[in-house]
């Protein structure tokens, strides 16, 4: 493993002959920042609706707008996931049917520890039970080729809406509307669910406004708030299209014009709503909404964000916080053993791709250990853990620069009976196995890994965007950072790299760091938070690789770091 104290620190390297021309009119530093993110024209920072990718261009849309209605004055029922994606596209669906006048609309969303994922024969079951004429998938469905072939087997009609990558085969739904489908040239593939489902919802606003229903155009646009949690919830990349959904949908929540269960959710993690960020929706907002599909049932979470009673909505919010801390409980347990087991290895040993797995562990909560293992030891990692019936259900999530969802279907390709099912993207992944296959996985997966990215950087080096001048730790210049964004997975929050003098430090709760910093070239002293690197105390002059924050305690606003790394 590679220690915090060891592990490189690079800086971002920089095309500056004619990205720096192309941005004249922006802030040197964010010049800097935005040119090592790939910007290089200020129309990528112009988030207005006018500029995302042309609803007409979603491959299938045209199709996905026409069945969906055609029953539009028939049963709809709309089969979700068990994650914040799958919440909000749920939510955004049916609340945007019941806007356009439909009014035999539902959703059902499997309890992920008796029907697995996706729109499985055993959901179909369920949902025939209300003699629905039209199932609708979010967030889920590319995959479910026996589920679909259920549906069809009962006359019931399947609109799939995923972003999920496609495997070989497709379900033979009567339509399936997916940015990454073979031959799109869509615009922006990274969409999450909601995204999608968006991308329909205001097909059908458009098609409706066309036949004469008034406003229809833009009502989706009312749920952007929505759209913006599923984004940055589920990491998917932050490209131009991804960052005006989540810019618009933040504006929403500022202003106060978001759902009821959004503004609850702010309120139990105790941060501002009216100064939202996207870092607020990644890191308090979605955590206490997955919690729900991760322990117990997502009709919670779904539930909170449907309704429009403020009263309602607390209540709800609060259950789902409630869930949250006992999610928290589990993790840290479930964590330790993980890290004692990555610790035993000797680091030359590391397989290039780290399985871990205890009987005891809970099925809701693997893909959180694989990421704090990935984090530890800079490697893919899959966490499994018991399903029943013999079955293991594993999370994978994935480094830079390696394919975690390639990785399992060469794994399957290689051993075609270990992998019973999976599916995902670059950076996450799910799959379940019989469990006694886990060795040949194991095994499997590490040489897969090794024999498709043979250079992968297994180093944890820690990208900063260079040194910060000490008048620049300011509360003005931390603000300007923070509306700088939305920042998110593959346009990271800038991080910079300088030396400092320790001037106090001490231990915080459990395992955080709280110190009081002086720049080796200033005099004046800045707060700074360490999150979980309590092992790492040092005095005299360090080097730390750090985020500028905005610290907000009582309504009163002061600059923090947020320490990344104690690099020296």
């Amino acid at each position: 493993m590679t220690s915090a104290a060891t592990r490189p620190v690079l800086r971002r390297p920089v095309r500056e002959d004619t990205t720096f021309a192309r941005l004249q009119d922006v802030d040197p530093i964010l010049r800097r920042v935005y040119a090592a993110r790939g910007v290089t024209d200020p129309g990528e920072l112009d988030y207005g609706l006018c500029h995302l990718a042309p609803v007409g261009s979603m491959p299938n849309i045209d199709a996905a707008v026409q069945l969906l209605l055609e029953h539009r004055e028939r049963r709809i029922v709309v089969v979700g996931d068990f994650d914040a994606d799958g919440a909000t596209s749920t939510a955004l669906v049916i609340r945007c049917l019941r806007d356009f006048g439909v009014t035999d609309v539902s959703y059902l969303v499997p309890n992920r520890f008796d029907y697995g994922y996706g729109l499985t024969p055993e959901i179909v079951d369920v949902a025939a039970e209300r003699a629905p004429d039209l199932l609708i998938t979010v967030d889920n469905g590319v995959s479910s080729i026996d589920g679909v072939a259920a549906a069809k087997r009962r006359g019931i009609r399947v609109l799939v809406t995923d972003h999920h990558l496609p495997g070989a085969v497709l379900p033979q739904a009567d339509v399936i509307l997916n940015p990454n489908l073979g031959g799109s040239d869509f615009g922006s593939p990274h969409l999450a669910g909601v995204g999608v489902a968006f991308y329909l919802m205001a097909g059908v606003g458009r098609a409706l406004q066309q036949q004469g229903l008034s406003g229809a155009a833009r009502m989706p646009a009312r749920y952007l708030d929505l759209v913006a949690l599923g984004t940055v919830a589920d990491v998917v990349r932050l490209d131009h299209n991804n960052r005006i959904l989540v810019r618009q949908g933040l504006d929403r929540i500022r202003a106060g014009a978001c759902v009821a269960g959004i503004d609850a959710l702010f309120a139990c993690s105790g941060r501002p709503a009216r100064r939202a960020v996207s870092t607020d929706l990644g890191f308090a907002v979605a955590p206490r909404l997955n919690a729900a599909g991760r322990l117990n049932d997502m009709s919670v979470g779904i539930e909170c964000l449907l309704t429009d009673n403020a009263a309602a909505a607390a209540e709800l919010a609060a259950s789902l916080d409630h869930t949250n801390r006992q999610r928290r409980d589990i993790e840290t347990g479930m964590r330790e053993r993980a890290f004692a087991f990555v610790d035993a290895i000797d680091a030359r040993n590391l397989p290039d791709c780290v399985c871990v797995y205890d009987a005891d562990w809970h099925p809701g909560i693997v893909g959180l250990v694989a990421a704090r293992v990935r984090e530890r030891c800079n490697r893919p990692v899959v966490a499994f853990a018991r399903e029943g019936d013999g079955k293991l259900k594993g999370s994978a999530r994935s480094i830079p620069g390696v394919h975690i969802r390639d990785v399992l279907e060469a794994v399957s390709a290689r051993l075609p009976a270990v992998i019973e099912k999976f599916g995902g993207h670059a950076m996450a992944a799910g799959l379940t196995l019989d469990e006694r296959a886990y060795g040949d996985f194991a095994e499997a997966a590490a040489e897969q890994v090794g024999r498709l990215y043979p250079d992968a950087d297994f180093s944890g080096a820690l990208l900063t965007d260079g040194e910060l001048d000490s008048d620049l730790l300011s509360l003005g210049f931390a603000r300007t950072l923070r509306e700088a964004g939305p920042w998110g997975a593959g346009f990271p929050e800038p991080v910079f790299c300088n030396e400092f003098e320790i001037v106090d430090m001490r231990i915080v709760g459990t395992s955080h760091l709280k110190m009081r910093l002086k720049p080796t070239d200033g005099t004046q002293t800045v707060d700074a938070i360490a999150f979980n690197q309590a092992d790492e105390i040092v005095r005299g002059v360090v080097r730390l690789a750090y985020r500028l924050d905005v610290n907000d305690f009582r309504g009163l606003e002061s600059p923090q770091l947020v320490v990344e790394h104690i690099v020296t």
